[in-house]
């Protein structure tokens, strides 16, 4: 397998995208940390799936938007299954409700910052040491269709400033580390949704999006694969990169047409 050996740790995993991705990661030989809020039976029954297929897993409780829990789950995670040499930053939280900047909460402004941007700053820069000490690293972040394009998105002020801000901070990352071996970069998922984030891509075969360019709706193998590829020994070219994983799509023109 062409990641045996390594360790992985996905924020985030017990569900969605999180999940197809760690399952990915384990099916390339990882040993992978699962990580999970309050959806601890989901992440037991992924560890156990993760277990049955040869590699070891753990899951481990943590909030990465509160400081000393991010750096609890890292040292975890090297407690038990060894230096972490994948980091998938997939967590981060998000407000469904639509509102208008001016009427979120002081709480809600510092938590959705603080999940999004300050506490993978602050995962990245906890497993960096190892990673240099090590020579070979790869840091994943999340983003969102057209991230990288600094776009507005109404009703979504801190959430997306956040993801625009990860995306300076990535391609920064990934020149102060590159001469170490270690890749840094984001996926920007499309509007992939429910079900379909823990779908795989033949589960798609003979469904239909009409919004979708492809013509097929996203599903979370789309995004795995993805990732999969960037962890790759072979892929340490790629660096400094935000990818977009969406068919063509653009959710934040959709969601302005609606309310249009």
């Amino acid at each position: 397998m062409r990641l045996e050996g390594r360790t992985a740790l996905v924020t985030g995993s017990a569900k969605g995208l999180g999940r197809r991705t760690a399952l990915e990661l384990a099916s390339l030989g990882c040993d992978v940390a699962v990580n999970y809020v309050s959806s601890e039976a989901e992440a037991q029954a992924l560890v156990r799936e993760i277990r049955a297929m040869g590699r070891r897993s753990v899951a481990l409780q943590g909030d990465i938007a509160i400081a000393e829990q991010a750096e609890r789950l890292v040292r975890s995670t090297e407690a038990e299954l060894g230096g972490v040499d994948i980091l998938v930053n997939n967590a981060g939280p998000f407000i469904r409700e639509r509102k208008l900047f001016a009427d979120y909460s002081v709480d809600d402004i510092h938590y959705l910052m603080n999940g999004n941007l300050v506490g993978t700053m602050l995962l990245d820069h906890r497993v960096l040491p190892g990673m240099r000490a090590r020579k070979w690293g790869r840091i994943i972040h999340f983003g969102f269709g057209r991230a990288a394009e600094t776009r507005s998105w109404p009703h979504r002020a801190v959430y997306a400033a956040a993801k625009v801000g990860l995306v300076s901070f990535t391609k920064t990352l990934a020149e102060e580390e590159a001469i170490g071996g270690i890749t840094v970069n984001m996926v920007c998922p499309g509007d992939i949704r429910g079900e379909l984030k823990e779908m795989g891509i033949a589960d798609a075969h003979g469904m239909t999006d009409e919004e979708a360019k492809r013509g097929r709706p996203g599903t979370g193998e789309d995004v795995a694969r993805v990732i999969g590829f960037l962890c790759l020994p072979e892929s340490d070219f790629v660096t400094g990169n935000a990818i977009e994983i969406s068919g063509g799509f653009d959710p934040i023109v959709r969601l302005m047409r609606r309310r249009g």
